[in-house]
């Protein structure tokens, strides 16, 4: 134990010594840069989009449906500044990801192309066997792929001004809690994002994750879902084994975590926004409430057997 100590010792003066530097160092000047986002039809994406829009960014807001009420808000915010820009962007479509590439160096700024913010996502809840095989896939392409498809068509033009990448990942990625399928995702777009912040270092390019705890208020990622609804998708396989007062009580059980999330969404954008500005930011923004950073504190820390007799026992309530 002693022996650990200096080691520990050392930690803590780096952690001190980071702190202070993110401190006493100038914030970026947003005038100039170029910035853009996936996923900006709602939630966190749109409100990155005007948050940035009014710190001076050059915004470029990608949109599963242009022609949908938020980026129609986003147009109307736009004005004709043409600091924000509306494109399509559905991140499972390679030549929409091409054509958002070839928008932004067609109208890049003086000071070049300065962050990739990978927000788009999608989730569901459901036990493992619920979900059909094309649900996985979808959610791979979307959650993993999109943010990779992205990512690598824009790495050039990150490495050339030395920007900055930041992933939107969750706090699932360290647990689940009858959203395996979402949880999944989370883990592997983590993992990618470590590879990928190690490599980018010697290009100057910093690369940020965002862990948000339940925010389901906040964005339109995760519409709540009736035991009907769930019922109506099992195959007959799943309906010989589950009930139907099993499949309510999961979903009154989910329904419940959804309408107990924060609606103050701004505090995630928040961090959003430190990673795209602060000089020394951080590798991971966990924004969660203790409780939520506590749960993760034992999944990194415990053995397995303590994390799913905790999850266990929350499932049972």
């Amino acid at each position: 134990m002693w022996a650990a100590a200096p080691v520990l010792l050392l930690l803590l003066l780096l952690l001190l010594l980071a702190r202070l530097a993110r401190r006493g160092a100038a914030r970026l000047e947003p005038a100039g840069r170029a910035v853009l986002i996936t996923g900006c039809d709602s939630g966190f994406g749109h409100l990155l989009a005007l948050r940035l829009h009014r710190l001076g960014f050059t915004v470029f807001a990608g949109c599963l449906c242009p022609g949908g009420d938020g980026a129609r808000r986003l147009q109307r915010v736009a004005g004709g500044a043409g600091r924000l820009r509306v494109l399509r962007l559905d991140v499972t479509r390679a030549r929409d990801v091409r054509a958002a590439k070839e928008l932004v160096l067609s109208h890049l700024p003086e000071r070049g192309f300065w962050g990739l913010v990978n927000n788009a996502g999608i989730s569901t809840f459901g036990e493992t066997g619920w979900l059909p095989m094309e649900t996985y896939e979808k959610f791979a392409d979307v959650n993993i792929l999109g943010s990779i498809r992205t990512t690598l068509a824009f790495l050039p033009l990150l490495r050339k001004y030395k920007g900055r990448i930041v992933f939107m990942s969750s706090i699932i990625a360290y647990f689940t809690l009858g959203n395996g399928i979402y949880s999944m995702t989370k883990a592997a777009i983590e993992k990618f994002c470590d590879a990928l912040r190690l490599e980018m270092k010697k290009f100057g390019v910093q690369v940020c994750i965002i862990q948000p705890g339940n925010y389901a208020r906040s964005t339109k990622i995760q519409p709540p879902l009736s035991a009907e609804e769930i019922w109506s998708e099992l195959s007959e396989e799943e309906k010989a084994v589950y009930n139907k007062e099993y499949v309510q009580e999961r979903a009154n059980f989910f329904n419940n975590i959804l309408s107990e999330g924060s609606a103050n969404g701004s505090e995630v954008v928040d961090a959003m926004v430190d990673a795209l500005t602060s000089p020394a930011p951080k590798a991971r923004y966990m924004v969660a409430k203790l409780k939520e950073k506590a749960l993760v504190f034992v999944c990194a820390l415990f053995p397995t057997v303590v994390m799913d007799s905790v999850l266990s026992y929350a499932l049972s309530k």
